[in-house]
């Protein structure tokens, strides 16, 4: 069957480059890199290639970058690790945060830094509210700063909504929040995953210590990712073992899945510069107006209305529609999309983050229509024409 797949906020699909990169690699250098013998060392300079071309993408050095088994991964490393080379016993999140900082801030603040049944000082949290857009204000972000604070965790690009965060202003008003308190300011961890490979950026210009990116969300992999972590910041490893990646995260590293993150980065980053991102904004946009002038009934709305989005993310709200059956009309129509992220997809309710910006009513159906470098204009078209048909069956 073939059907609409506006769900890339979730997941791409991986192109077919990096699949056959990935293949040759697995079957020609299987060697560990860690190991002493000629074939070992071949698989040590792949992974040094592939580092290095991350790095050229994303800007950096390539001993910046530390590989991990993606996103999720790379979150909890820079918080929590962060967290633990820290004196301070207080954290800074947005409330918008994606489940894998915000459930690794809420676990530091029940058992600290030892397990579950461990015991151990458990952290203090203060949770930042965006504006209605979904936008935080670097203002606010530096006012919950306290002396003890030891992480500060801002998401580059939502993953509902496509907002875009004010990072690099955030990253100022900590540093002059810190002076004020005569102390060193707070490791600032930013979760980029749905802004590498699509966004222009730079870490140390944005002024963040550590940056999350993953794989599966341009066209690569899934199970791998990365933390840049700025020159002369520490992190605690999050466990033991061969001391793989500078020491800080142990752990055989998976070079067919590296070598795919690097294509991937390589291909998003050629394609943005053959303007594929303003295309997709261009879709995005014409997917809006067609939903608008298609339903003018249901008087469907843009989530958010901030100039600050991403260009791949669209949430729109649907007045008076349930969400779930909303989803399984589309999909029963060949259109794939999510309620808000599908990490926490099989919530009911409005999500943390609709909350966080006022949504609450239950009768509103909030879709994310995501798209990539590969969504056409004839799909816009046919999940346009298959939400009208989709509305029309559940009002009558």
């Amino acid at each position: 069957m073939s059907f609409v797949y506006l769900d890339n906020a979730a997941s791409t699909r991986p192109d077919a480059r990096v699949i056959d990169l990935m293949g040759q690699v697995a079957r020609q250098q299987f060697a560990n890199p860690s190991a002493a013998h000629a074939a070992g060392a071949a698989a040590t300079r792949l992974l040094e290639q592939a580092r290095t071309e991350i790095s050229n993408v994303l800007g950096g050095t390539p001993a910046e970058l530390i590989f991990t088994s993606g996103g999720t991964e790379a979150n909890a490393l820079g918080l929590s690790g962060a967290a633990a080379r820290s004196r301070g016993r207080h954290l800074v999140a947005s409330a918008i945060e994606h489940p894998a900082v915000l459930k690794n801030v809420e676990r530091l603040t029940k058992t600290g830094l030892g397990g579950p049944g461990e015991g151990g000082a458990g952290f203090e949290m203060t949770l930042v509210p965006p504006d209605a857009s979904g936008v935080l204000d670097p203002a606010l972000v530096a006012a919950a700063v306290r002396p003890d604070t030891a992480v500060v965790a801002v998401m580059l690009v939502n993953n509902e909504l496509g907002t875009v965060q004010p990072i690099a202003e955030i990253a100022h008003a900590l540093a002059a929040r810190a002076a004020e308190y005569g102390s060193k300011r707070p490791h600032f961890h930013v979760d980029a995953v749905q802004a590498f490979g699509l966004m222009p950026f730079r870490p140390a210009l944005l002024g963040a210590d550590s940056v999350a990116i993953s794989g599966h969300k341009i066209h690569g992999p899934k199970g791998v990712g990365a933390l840049w972590l700025r020159a002369g910041a520490r992190l605690m490893p999050l466990w033991q073992g061969g001391d793989q990646e500078r020491g800080v995260r142990s752990g055989s590293e998976n070079l067919p899945g590296i070598v795919g993150l690097a294509r991937a980065a390589t291909l998003a980053a050629e394609a943005r510069n053959a303007g594929t991102t303003l295309r997709m904004a261009a879709l995005r946009d014409d997917l809006e107006r067609r939903v608008r002038d298609a339903l003018p009934a249901t008087r469907p709305t843009v989530t958010v209305t901030s100039d600050r989005r991403a260009p791949h993310i669209s949430s729109l709200s649907f007045p008076g529609v349930p969400a779930e059956p909303l989803l399984h009309a589309l999909a029963e129509r060949g259109v794939m999309v999510s309620a808000g992220s599908a990490c926490a997809s099989k919530v009911r309710g409005p999500s943390h983050v609709l909350k966080a910006i006022g949504v609450v009513d239950d009768d509103t159906a909030v879709l994310r229509f995501s798209l990539s470098r590969e969504t056409t204009a004839d799909e816009i078209e046919t999940a346009v024409r298959a939400l009208v048909a989709a509305v029309a069956a559940l009002r009558w």
